[in-house]
């Protein structure tokens, strides 16, 4: 399986980043191109294991050692084939998964896991520019109808599974312009909406119908639209944020991070400035509080914007740099990570708590926090160790609960669980006959890749459905079913 030494005599390598200085003062993505030779070598690493764990950690089943071999063989148009028989858009996967396949790589054992995650996105980009990548519509329609509602990875991906089967799809997007989170949520700097757009473009050419600017449930009656469509499925994401219900929340200048973030895309796409956005870290005082993902995208966001000073609160403990003994391989580990964005700037406080919020004339103007600890997973406030920092404009980036209870769950009579998502059976449908869900909206919040997963089994669902069948001919992931998704 590629070069048959490749993971004992290649090391593992990356893109470089564009230098710090350079790159903050852009909203292009912050990779330098890789080169197609460093690819081949790094894709020459996958080792002959036997037992591929990469398939385990990818929810989608991604056959990563044929396409690492494709690729060290410079048989970039097969390697395509395969890449894409599992996940239909590699290139957002590439840009923005975690990459659980790698912490799964048998090499990571004891050395470096083969670079998955690079090769997927070169793949794809080699695709893109050689023209192997084209619109495959079907050689003819069923006279069956879906819509879909919500066009974030997992809408999408059911949709071009669906519209590439023969059926009629909608995908209706309450927002202006069609993608979701990703159109939105995630910022330019780690994924230029090109990427986005160009797909788009392949699955308009499929047959799909966009319907944006449509808040179904507000706009379109939920019941109506399951009169006019032979199937529904609710894609809508988990897009409901946690608060912080701590004396002075009522301040102005605490924001959602969903709040925040689309503005600076919404201005990129309209010809703006980015900064000059109803709210803006302009030469302010930031105070992030999370310390996920979605708090460094709000981190990389507010250096473009020009803030003053940066600070991301995390409650939990500073993580360990390697994988601790209590998430052993092939899991995927919490450990430390230095995003782009932590690169650039800004400083970390972790094992802190918000105690409260202090302002004056209704504005936020300092935080007030104090120290914890973790003691046999309880949460204990150290006393003594309270902390006060400046604080112009907070952003809360603390996760999301699960889908917003919105007039649609009621109209199309649907069930919401005890952890706030949609109720749904294993294959994806609902109590209520032909309405389906999939993504984070049954699911609660997770990765872009369990998305394309769910997206894709739903769709295969949705088919059998519609041709009465036991099992639809459309591909699915290893994990069939919405009860082993959530394993």
């Amino acid at each position: 399986m590629g070069d048959p030494k490749g993971f004992l005599t290649t090391p593992r390598t990356s893109p470089t980043r564009r230098p710090v200085e350079v790159r903050i003062k852009d909203w292009k993505e912050v990779y330098n191109e890789f080169g197609e030779l460093k690819v081949q070598e790094q894709a020459g690493r996958c080792m002959d294991c036997g037992i591929p764990f990469c398939h385990n950690g990818c929810p989608l089943g991604n056959l990563i050692p044929e396409w690492n071999d494709l690729v060290w063989k410079g048989n970039w148009e097969e390697a395509s084939e395969r890449l894409h028989a599992t996940n239909n858009f590699p290139e957002f996967t590439g840009k923005l998964c975690p990459a659980p396949c790698e912490t799964a790589c048998v090499v990571a054992i004891s050395a470096d896991a083969v670079s998955i995650k690079q090769v997927e996105v070169e793949i794809a980009n080699k695709a893109w520019d050689s023209g192997f990548i084209t619109p495959q519509p079907p050689e003819r329609l069923s006279a069956k109808t879906v819509a879909v509602i919500g066009s974030g990875p997992a809408g999408l991906a059911a949709a071009q599974q669906l519209a590439r089967a023969g059926h009629t799809v909608a995908v209706y997007e309450r927002a202006d312009r069609i993608g979701g989170l990703l159109r939105y949520g995630i910022p330019e700097f780690k994924m230029e909406k090109w990427v986005l757009d160009r797909r788009l473009q392949q699955m308009e050419a499929e047959g799909v119908k966009f319907r944006p600017s449509v808040d179904v449930g507000v706009d379109v009656d939920g019941a109506d639209l399951q009169r006019r469509y032979d199937a529904v499925l609710v894609a809508i994401g988990a897009t409901q944020p946690r608060d912080l219900p701590v004396p002075g929340r009522e301040l102005s200048g605490i924001y959602q991070a969903m709040d925040y973030l689309p503005l600076a895309n919404r201005a990129l796409a309209d010809g703006l400035d980015p900064q000059e956005v109803p709210i803006s870290a302009h030469d302010k005082n930031v105070i992030i509080i999370g310390g996920g993902d979605t708090g460094a995208d709000c981190l990389g966001t507010a250096i473009r914007q020009g803030a003053k000073k940066i600070t991301q609160l995390e409650i939990l403990p500073r993580p360990t740099d390697a994988r601790p003994d209590s998430q052993p391989w092939p899991t995927f580990p919490m450990t430390y990570k230095v995003t782009s964005a932590h690169e650039e700037g800004g400083e970390r406080l972790y094992a802190v708590s918000t105690q409260r919020f202090l302002g004056s004339d209704g504005k936020v103007s300092a935080i007030e926090l104090t120290e914890v600890a973790w003691v046999d997973g309880q949460l204990t406030v150290q006393e003594g160790s309270e902390i006060t920092l400046d604080a112009d404009l907070v952003l809360l980036a603390m996760g999301f609960t699960g889908p917003e209870k919105t007039p649609l769950l009621t109209q199309l009579n649907l069930e919401v669980d005890g952890r706030g998502v949609v109720t749904r059976n294993p294959d994806y449908s609902t109590t209520n006959s032909g309405v389906f869900v999939c993504g984070d909206a049954g699911r609660g919040q997770s990765l872009i890749v369990w998305a394309i997963a769910e997206g894709r089994s739903a769709a295969a669902s949705i088919d059998a459905f519609l041709n009465q069948t036991s099992k639809s001919e459309l591909p699915t992931p290893i994990f069939a079913n919405a009860k082993q998704l959530l394993v």
